[in-house]
């Protein structure tokens, strides 16, 4: 069966499209950011340097090439927790900007939200004291080497709950449809392109606010 929710706003039962779906229509979505529009804006103050800080993470993953596994793992831990508390932050308090910019035609679309999804799958992972290192590996081909994301058996879900399991599968085989044999750094560009262009309107705000 698919899951049914709540609208956050009026409270009408709806069947998700995307994992952090929490209205049934644009007019619910905007509503609620309408009224709840000082709340939302409150983290935006972080959001500058929190876009800075996971690319800088991201960044240092370019230059890894003769990187030591285990040196390489704690870099890998360290992205993934910046790009999805980034993600995390815009989807909660900026839903119109993240939208707006997986809509632009710089952005591909279901590429960018199934590597996403992917990361959130090697969070939660680590999340419960999974080694990084079992995530990376180092592949050859073509007289080069580069580190690349490890494929994952799939996991053993049966102590969550029956919806939890299935955003969790999702996420698995998001992980292993975009991330699983290709190349970590390019991943990670590829989200933090995206968010860096989400955040731009929050973080005009902020600049905006203080200013005056």
């Amino acid at each position: 069966m698919a899951e049914v929710r709540e609208c956050a706003q009026c409270g009408t039962p709806f069947t998700p499209r995307r994992e952090h779906a929490r209205f049934c229509s644009t007019r619910c979505r905007v509503t609620w950011n309408r009224e709840h529009a000082g709340v939302a804006a409150a983290p935006a103050v972080a959001i500058d340097w929190s876009v800075t800080a996971m690319t800088e993470a991201a960044g240092r993953l370019a230059a890894a090439r003769d990187w030591d596994p285990a040196r390489l793992a704690a870099a890998v831990a360290e992205a993934v927790w910046w790009v999805t508390l980034v993600d995390a932050t815009l989807v909660r308090y900026h839903p119109r900007d993240y939208e707006a910019a997986l809509a632009s035609e710089d952005v591909r679309r279901r590429k960018t939200e199934q590597a996403l999804e992917g990361l959130r799958y090697v969070r939660n992972q680590l999340g419960k004291s999974a080694d990084p290192a079992g995530f990376v590996c180092l592949t050859s081909g073509e007289g080069t080497t580069a580190w690349t994301w490890r494929p994952q058996p799939e996991p053993q879900l049966g102590e969550l709950t029956p919806r939890a399991r299935r955003w969790e599968l999702s996420r698995y085989h998001a992980y292993q449809a975009r991330l699983a044999g290709r190349g970590i750094a390019r991943t990670f560009t590829r989200c933090t392109d995206f968010l860096a262009q989400a955040a731009s309107p929050a973080s005009a705000g902020t600049a905006h606010a203080g200013g005056r």
